[in-house]
């Protein structure tokens, strides 16, 4: 199948993908424009994943304030290279995990970073309301460990649905953002601050 140049074209200008990878994907695709998108996004988080081991010494601070000055938000992004630190793509990711942050009010980055005896004080509580139930041993796990995941979701920046598109994690946002900018984006660490708290 020959793609025309203007698709390849089109299609990169959309995605922000390479010219070879456009071409790659329209050709995989049969010339289907949205599965050509759906190739490249597939393509971008497998890349992502890959990256996901690379360090990270190079970032911003980005802040956010809202409420006429009585909510704050600092947070620090980091990425491989002082080159895309300083893009307009990684500045606005910092801005928008910024507001997730003022929106939702994460406790951690991420499960590892919880404190361990509130992981343990809400098993208990998770375990206790199970027994009432009066279900069995294996059923008590599973609803449990169901339980367990909304919370993560609920306190865990990088679990939480983003908040402009819920069917996405804030995880999904910056891994799509890793395929993009091409190297490995971490959360390094937040701090919100409201009046009075």
């Amino acid at each position: 199948m020959v793609i025309e140049a203007s698709r390849v074209k089109e299609l990169r200008e959309k995605t922000g993908a390479g010219m070879m990878d456009c071409k790659k994907a329209l050709e995989a695709s049969e010339g289907n424009f949205e599965a050509a998108i759906d190739f490249l996004r597939k393509q971008g988080i497998a890349q992502a994943e890959r990256k996901a081991s690379r360090a990270t010494k190079e970032g911003i601070i980005e802040s956010y304030i809202h409420l006429g000055g009585k909510l704050g938000v600092l947070v620090e992004l980091n990425c491989e290279t002082d080159f895309v630190a300083k893009t307009a793509e990684f500045r606005s990711l910092a801005k928008e995990i910024a507001m997730q942050i003022a929106a939702i009010n994460p406790i951690s980055v991420n499960r590892e970073s919880l404190p361990q005896e509130l992981i343990e004080r809400e098993k208990e509580i998770y375990k206790e309301q199970a027994r009432q139930t009066g279900k069995a041993e294996k059923v008590i796990e599973k609803m449990i460990e169901g339980k367990m995941n909304k919370f993560y979701a609920e306190v865990c920046l990088l679990e939480q649905p983003y908040i402009k598109d819920p069917q996405k994690t804030v995880s999904n946002l910056i891994k799509e953002h890793i395929a993009k900018l091409g190297e490995n984006i971490t959360v390094k660490r937040f701090i919100r601050f409201r009046l009075g708290e």
